[in-house]
């Protein structure tokens, strides 16, 4: 192949579940992630060097620290061959707004190259090489919606029957993934951590399709410490409620507040109403599960 495209979606997640520290400095998670249709597109064409070129939103690095140029990196040596290529990275997913766009754009990667370089990885291979890179990096390679454990690298597909409806209020900033763990250690320094555990109502939900059980079984670990960090984000998850969302909390590590509609045409007007309050620097309609990285 003389060019390379590979389509990646965004990830909410509908449980995180954060354990105890572990030795190695991780926490133990339960992760539900799910795959929505806000996309980035990672575009590999052959070159003498490695280079890396983004179009979209500021402050996604262009050195040897941003993620794709990790992945292609870790193929190349993994698969015995120079790393010959030119990324460009076309971004849609919000940049630190915990919907792993940075892990999505590695996952993208991983597939563009494969597919450019002729490797011939095995998805194993290439799920086993997104772990080293980062731990949702193989769920944006899978898609759909899976239960992570472990760091969150340990996939188990799940049954989600139909398409859940979202709109996602994007925050002006991002939040810093280790800095917001680092805030959740320290809200519960006087309270060890549970352990967690998969929600049984969330995956009743999930094998149902109903949007109201889903939302009301919506949970996120790291939302205190997102919000301890950046105390406007409660008002911006009230305006949510406010305006008619069945279910809402903090993406990942945050700050991009996800809010999720009964139905497409909920969605779209509970979108118009989010645009007008102010609360958000950009308002966006997505449904899910989708599917994970593909070339197109």
């Amino acid at each position: 192949m003389t060019v390379t495209t590979v389509r990646v979606p965004a990830k909410v997640n509908l449980q995180l579940g954060v354990g105890p520290v572990r030795d190695d400095g991780y926490h133990d998670l339960v992760n539900v992630f799910h795959a929505v249709s806000l996309f980035d597109e990672v575009t590999a064409t052959p070159a003498a060097t490695l280079t890396i070129t983004v179009e979209g939103p500021a402050g996604v690095p262009v050195g040897p620290d941003n993620l794709a140029v990790r992945a292609a990196r870790l193929l190349a040596s993994h698969a015995g061959v120079e790393p010959r290529v030119a990324l460009h990275i076309r971004k849609d997913i919000p940049v630190a707004g915990g919907m792993a766009g940075g892990s999505a754009d590695a996952a993208a990667a991983l597939v563009a190259c494969d597919a450019l370089w002729g490797t011939g990885m095995s998805r194993e291979t290439l799920l086993e090489l997104g772990a080293r890179i980062g731990s949702d990096v193989p769920f944006a390679l899978l898609g759909g919606t899976a239960v992570g454990l472990g760091r969150g690298e340990r996939l188990t597909p799940v049954e989600a029957v139909g398409e859940f409806h979202w709109v996602f209020g994007y925050a002006d900033g991002g939040l810093s993934t280790p800095a917001v763990y680092a805030e959740c250690d320290r809200l519960r320094a006087d309270a060890p951590a549970a352990w967690p555990v998969v929600s049984d109502d969330l995956m009743a939900a999930l094998k149902t399709g109903d949007p109201l059980a889903l939302g009301r079984a919506l949970t996120n670990d790291l939302q205190p410490a997102a919000l301890s960090l950046r105390p406007s984000l409660a008002a911006a998850l009230a305006v949510g409620v406010e305006s008619g969302a069945v279910g809402s909390l903090v993406s990942g590590s945050g700050p991009t507040c996800a809010f999720l509609a009964s139905s497409a045409s909920h969605a779209a007007a509970l979108g118009r109403t989010l645009s007008g309050t102010g609360r958000f620097s950009a308002v966006r309609q997505a449904r899910g599960p989708v599917p994970g990285a593909v070339l197109i």
